[in-house]
């Protein structure tokens, strides 16, 4: 790892800094990506996506992380191992700190995604993305007419589980404690538990997820204090994310009350210089193809950044 400046240093290789590299490299801009565990996020450990436009059978997330990975590589993008764990400015550059080394740069696009909250049960990381799920749109149409346990009495719990409704058979909704989604989200859900679709377990502790064969059989929980067990063929955890931020702390960057990056029309942040796209920005739709249309978007910025950087630094 050099210390010379680099024209643009995005910080996370998923979905929305590959497609933002494959615009930028194309147009020549020397790009280096710095990525701390998988190439291509969440995504490449998506079993499989089945939204994701251009593929009508779907494709293996692992695939598809590796087609943009090889295109963004082919057009003459830096991909690296390296964990960021700060980011500040010096004058004109944006010093980031990757491995504990300093690394200047003229412009810099954070896209680190979100992580999902997990319940941290047994069976929970084994069986991700087979049976175990953290996203209704991206994978509740494998669930059409089978029974599912969706976890989480908040607003998202509640408005995944009826989404949910369009495709499950049967849903039990299991509260730690007690409701906390909006009225709204209520009454709408009250609908389906009259009709006997849904049905809202309080004070509910999951403990673990039972596989038979390699496949998600039933969910163990504890229901005031008496052990039950819920027959189900996949379960769907939505108990909030965790936007990857934490090495932001001290940069002056400007986040929103769930720790998302405060982004403007044209994905800058409130450091000039530096834009946010993807998953860890606040108002994102958490879907692989939005985030690679703001990757797109991001790059248009970055390119008109940089030619007035280069422009002033002429005059």
């Amino acid at each position: 790892m050099d210390n010379s400046v680099k024209e643009v240093l995005m910080i996370g290789a998923g979905p929305s800094a590959l497609a933002a590299a494959i615009y930028t490299t194309r147009e020549d801009i020397d790009t280096t990506l710095y990525e701390k565990s998988a190439i291509g996020g969440l995504a490449a450990i998506t079993d499989m996506v089945d939204n994701y436009p251009g593929f009508e059978n779907g494709i293996e997330g692992l695939i598809l992380a590796g087609h943009l990975e090889k295109q963004a590589e082919r057009f003459g993008a830096h991909i690296e191992y390296g964990d960021v764990t700060a980011l500040r400015e010096e004058g004109d550059l944006k010093i980031v700190t990757v491995d504990g080394v300093d690394v200047k740069a003229k412009v810099v696009l954070i896209a680190t995604g979100s992580d999902y909250k997990k319940i941290g049960v047994p069976g929970e990381a084994e069986y991700y993305g087979r049976g175990v799920h953290y996203c209704a749109t991206c994978d509740g149409a494998f669930y059409r007419e089978k029974k599912l346990v969706v976890v989480g009495g908040g607003n998202s719990g509640f408005q995944e589980a009826l989404f949910l409704t369009r495709y499950a058979s049967h849903i039990d909704l299991l509260v730690r404690s007690k409701v906390s989604a909006s009225e709204v989200l209520q009454r709408d859900m009250q609908k389906y538990v009259d009709e006997g679709k849904v049905t809202i377990h309080l004070q509910t502790v999951t403990e673990e997820i039972i596989t038979t064969d390699g496949k998600v059989t039933a969910v163990h929980a504890i229901q005031n204090g008496e052990s039950v067990m819920f027959d189900t063929d996949g379960i769907f955890v939505f108990v909030g994310l965790l936007p990857n931020t934490q090495f932001l702390e001290g940069s002056g960057i400007e986040l929103d009350d769930r720790g998302l990056i405060k982004t403007d029309m044209h994905l800058a942040t409130n450091l000039k210089g530096v834009y946010a796209s993807g998953d860890v920005r606040s108002g994102a739709t958490m879907q692989i193809a939005s985030a690679v249309g703001e990757g797109a978007s991001a790059a248009l910025s970055i390119r008109e950044y940089l030619d007035d950087y280069h422009r002033e630094a002429k005059a």
